[in-house]
């Protein structure tokens, strides 16, 4: 089975790409929302042990609270990343081998910050111009532009993911991610 991780900075569209491949039949793992979940149970113990027990409130992560300490303090961020990136990947590993498709995706877009990248096969970089990943985010998530703009200053640049990547597809319109997304399908099966 391969293992391809779909990555890109906010706004990019990497959740397009990856629907499109959930709507072949294809696994889709999302970092995010599967790192929440594990810092939510299993990683309770650590995160209160390093961060202390009021890190948690009411049973629930303040990731509010948590975002302003490891933003501020990069050992704190450091530590962070090292509690919660190993057990994303281990937690990728054993969903991975319960699949039974030809591949599977991750979709990350830290993939190579969070050291991922040793987790996959194959990775595809979901690129946009940066005014449009402005647009869509805003529009998403209702933030405001020069936050986004921050965000994206501080994520890998797209000359650095287009070098490092195997495939990258650009997103401007969603009409044409279908026909890139079936090639890399279609490769994707005859590479299993």
């Amino acid at each position: 089975m391969i293992r391809v991780g779909i990555t890109g900075g906010i706004g990019s569209g990497k959740s397009t790409v990856c629907r499109l491949f959930a709507a072949k039949g294809i696994p889709v793992y999302d970092s995010d929302s599967e790192a929440k979940r594990l810092m939510a149970a299993e990683l309770r113990g650590a995160i209160e042990a390093r961060f202390g027990r009021d890190i948690y409130r009411e049973g629930e992560l303040d990731r509010g609270r948590l975002a302003t300490i490891v933003f501020a303090d990069s050992q704190a961020l450091a530590d962070l990343n090292a509690i919660v990136h190993p057990a994303v990947m281990r937690d990728f590993a054993a969903w991975a081998e319960r699949q039974t498709a030809d591949y599977v995706v991750l979709e990350s877009a830290i993939l190579y910050e969070a050291g991922l990248e040793n987790a996959v096969d194959r990775v595809v970089a979901v690129l946009a111009p940066v005014e449009l990943r402005v647009e869509r985010a805003c529009r998403r998530d209702g933030a405001d532009p020069e936050a986004v703009r921050r965000r994206i200053a501080a994520q890998m640049d797209d000359d650095t993911l287009c070098r490092r990547a195997d495939f990258t597809l650009v997103n401007i319109l969603e009409a044409d991610l279908v026909p890139a997304v079936d090639e890399l399908d279609r490769r994707f099966r005859h590479e299993a």
